[in-house]
């Protein structure tokens, strides 16, 4: 059945950090099952946005609604799953990888944390889905940058969230992560998720993406990936001249 509200309503968010701005006015609407690609400089407010969907920061102004519901609700039900940036784990911390893939469980599990069947199930499943089935007993910190993001999706996976939330997630990546990580989104996807998705990988924006979202402080253009990577509007949000830009598609090294 078709779900009666947008999967991520973002309406006027603004986030200041002391003196800097990081958000102004920030608005968005991303529907069930589509892949939505946020594109912006570094500094341009994407990693915000994420952690203002999450409650790690507040907003000072404006709305965030998943499904129609307040967000915190959305986090206790695991309605929402958050696939952070390499530089914010701390890798050294002594868990495997089936743990950190068990942890997408939590809010399905009673106050003791006490793994059921089906959860190991959903664990092992998703697991065999981002293929890290033999790395399961590793220290999380041992695998490649590669099988790390992979392990963190294999937790959103588990998790059954509806809303998933990739921050970066082929930034120094393999070829084959990026494939996994691209197919498993897609069906996730046709299979009713929704995911916003920041990438600096321009070019493989129009396979992985249904939209693309600009993003400089304020949301610039939300529209489709082609309509998206048009060079005068990427100089938008990248400062490049458009008659000296590359090609629609062409990949973009960001400022930092």
């Amino acid at each position: 059945m078709k779900h009666p509200y947008p999967a991520l309503e973002i309406a006027g968010v603004g986030v200041r950090y002391r003196d800097v701005t990081a958000l102004i006015d920030a608005s968005l609407t991303l529907q069930p099952g589509r892949v939505c690609g946020l594109v912006g400089m570094n500094g341009s407010g994407k990693s915000t946005l994420f952690k203002a969907v999450m409650g790690v920061v507040r907003p000072d102004s404006g709305s965030i609604r998943i499904f129609g519901g307040a967000p915190v609700d959305a986090r206790k039900s695991g309605t929402v799953s958050y696939v952070p940036q390499s530089e914010s784990v701390d890798w050294s911390f002594p868990i495997s990888v089936r743990d950190v893939v068990m942890m997408g469980r939590y809010g399905k599990q009673n106050w003791m944390r006490t793994p059921r069947a089906r959860d190991r199930a959903a664990v092992t499943e998703a697991l065999s889905r981002v293929e890290l089935t033999e790395l399961a007993d590793r220290q999380i910190g041992q695998l490649s940058g590669g099988q790390r993001k992979r392990a963190f999706v294999a937790r959103a996976i588990a998790q059954e969230a509806s809303l998933l939330l990739l921050d970066e997630p082929f930034a120094g990546v393999d070829k084959r992560t990026e494939a996994t990580i691209t197919r498993l989104l897609r069906e996730l996807t046709s299979a009713g998720a929704s995911v916003l998705v920041s990438t600096h990988d321009l070019h493989a924006l129009p396979e992985l993406c249904d939209e693309a979202v600009l993003l400089q402080q304020r949301v610039l253009m939300h529209g489709t990936p082609g309509e998206v990577l048009r060079p005068e509007n990427l100089a938008l949000a990248f400062g490049m001249d458009p008659l000296t830009s590359r090609t629609a598609g062409s990949p973009v090294t960001e400022s930092s």
